[in-house]
């Protein structure tokens, strides 16, 4: 896991170009991508609340839904100054075809970052060739193309994960600005992406200490070191450089966040419920005047309350109400292209040594830490992986070539790198524009991934686009569906919408009556997810899982039930 000292820092102009040339090619990419795309669940909402910030100051709606303000803010920053121009406001769901697009850019912010620290971190680990087949993977990852083209929150999670790293490492040791100051920065910009930095950052600044520590002492025995890192790691200096370093980032996220500066009605009504008496009195005056919401605290005790009750979860074919411990392995089984799945195998049987690295560490790291997180809803939430493994992927493999002596090998492990990469770019084209879709060669491909898991792993509304092109191309006037996403066109013609969900209990005879021979499209996510919350929903999933579809789109399934074919599949 040591670092390479002869690894010399400063870039070059190949390094330059390369980083320029991936970046724009990917940056293309995306954008190209995401324009076929339309609304996934979340976008609507954050483009509504991130507008009402930049108009009012307030983050009122962001705190109450646990979002935190940065990426929202870049998305939407430049439809704010947009609509300054001309002088008339947006309406968010009215004008979601015009502003969606320009939001989408916003997200680009964050991708570059996640290109350059790729290269820099790798390349502080095995040196060059490491930096460039990090970069080169990094642009090519179906997972985080798909979602480099959203207004969404995950890749500026990982770019400002990513910042804090660099931060840290190059501040340990040192005076207190670069070892605290600094580090307590990037830990705010991280919280302010995304809440779950909170238990992100505190991990991963242990992986890293822990691993300098660890590099510090001298050769001697496991037990011994083992002592010694931990010893170092357990100090005074230690103790307090984490409380001040951590005490400063909340208060920038605070002060970012800012306050409406009102009473939280949850809080009052609670002291409103206790009994008359001293203590009922003075928590009922003390709720009314205590006049600091919303802030910080609001988002971060929504998301630690999630991911305490857990969500609906659907995995392989069975759903759980809460979650299941094995959901993240096993969905980045699904998610992750072969070629990083199997690079870790072949370094293991032939080059053993070159895996330690701090960035596989920190991947293992997180990876542990998943099978504590409840809320399943899609690899996006553990994005961290992904990228910190293929940091440190990139590094080992280069630094396999490194020690290895003979010519001949040389070439092959030079060969494996130049397979790999040309099958992941041949993944990442295939598999476009609809990335969110994607799953590997061994899980059966994209096709079949709504049979696996659902949300954002698959369907998160994103394919009204494609199911428009379905019904022009099929001559259907209008299509009645079934939405699982949050695009308001789905209001709009040719769409009918009918959410089956809330109408009450009916048989396959009323529902055909109310499509008055329309075809029927419903989310895969409904049929194959973890939503079914209602007897009634679950019992049209029942139906529509015996029947045979019509035809199908990336994220629907579409009926004609004026021809209820039963399909030869098991019922649930």
């Amino acid at each position: 896991m040591s670092v390479d000292p002869k690894c010399n820092m400063s870039i070059s102009r190949i390094d330059v170009i390369w980083i320029a040339f991936c970046g724009l090619v990917s940056s293309a990419v995306i954008v190209i991508s995401a324009s076929r795309l339309s609304a996934t669940f979340d976008e609507p909402l954050y483009l509504q609340l991130g507008l009402t910030h930049w108009r009012t100051g307030s983050t009122h709606g962001l705190m109450r839904v646990g979002t935190m303000p940065l990426p929202v803010d870049a998305n939407t920053l430049p439809v704010f100054v947009w609509e300054r121009l001309r002088g008339q406001p947006f309406d968010a769901a009215a004008d979601i075809g015009r502003i969606l697009p320009v939001a989408r850019l916003g997200t680009l912010l964050f991708w570059w970052p996640i290109l350059i620290l790729g290269w820099k971190l790798a390349h502080n680990i095995s040196g060059p060739w490491a930096g460039r087949l990090a970069v080169g993977v990094l642009c090519c990852e179906p997972n985080l193309l798909a979602h480099a083209g959203l207004a969404t929150t995950d890749i500026a999670l990982v770019a400002c994960l990513m910042v804090f790293c660099w931060l840290f490492q190059r501040g340990r040791p040192g005076t207190w600005w670069p070892r605290v100051g600094l580090p307590a920065l990037g830990y705010a910009v991280a919280l302010l992406a995304k809440a779950s930095a909170l238990a992100f950052v505190p991990l991963i600044a242990l992986v890293l200490e822990s691993s300098r520590l660890w590099q510090s002492l001298p050769d001697g025995r496991l037990l011994d070191r083992l002592r010694g890192t931990a010893a170092a790691i357990i100090t005074r200096r230690n103790f307090f450089d984490s409380v001040v370093g951590s005490f400063i980032a909340l208060v920038g996220v605070y002060i970012y966040c800012g306050s409406d500066w009102q009473a939280e009605p949850g809080f009052v009504d609670w002291a409103n419920r206790l009994p008359e008496g001293l203590v009922g009195g003075a928590m009922r005056w003390f709720s009314q005047n205590l006049c600091i919401f919303n802030n910080a605290g609001v988002a971060f005790a929504r998301q630690i309350k999630h991911n305490m009750q857990g969500h609906g979860v659907f995995l392989l074919g069975e759903t759980a109400p809460r979650s299941f411990w094995y959901y993240f392995p096993v969905a980045l089984s699904i998610k992750t292209p072969l070629p990083l799945l199997f690079a870790p195998m072949v370094l293991a049987i032939f080059r053993r040594r070159a895996l330690g690295n701090v960035w596989l560490l920190v991947t293992a790291a997180l990876l542990l830490f998943s099978l504590n997180c409840r809320v399943q809803i899609g690899v996006r939430l553990v994005m961290p992986i992904i990228v910190f493994g293929v940091i440190g992927l990139a590094a080992a493999w280069a630094k396999a070539h490194e020690i290895t002596s003979s010519l001949r090998q040389r070439r092959l492990w030079i060969a494996g790198a130049a397979a790999g990469f040309g099958w992941l770019l041949f993944g990442a084209v295939q598999s476009g524009p609809d990335r969110l879709r994607y799953a590997n060669e061994a899980w059966g491909g994209p096709d079949r991934i709504y049979q696996l898991l659902s949300d954002s792993n698959c369907d998160w509304g994103q394919g009204l686009h494609d199911l428009a092109i379905w019904q022009d191309r099929n001559n259907h006037k209008e299509i009645c569906i079934w939405y699982f996403g949050g695009d308001p066109r789905v209001n709009r013609q040719p769409f009918v919408q009918m959410p089956l969900h809330q109408y009450p209990a009916a048989t396959l005879s009323d529902l055909e009556n109310r499509l008055q021979g329309r075809p029927l499209a419903v989310s895969k996510t409904l049929l194959y997810g973890g939503y079914k919350a209602t007897p009634q929903q679950k019992e049209m999933v029942k139906w529509f899982r015996q029947m045979q579809p019509m035809a199908e789109t990336g994220t629907f399934l579409i009926y004609d039930l004026t021809d209820r074919r039963i399909a030869a599949v098991s019922q649930d």
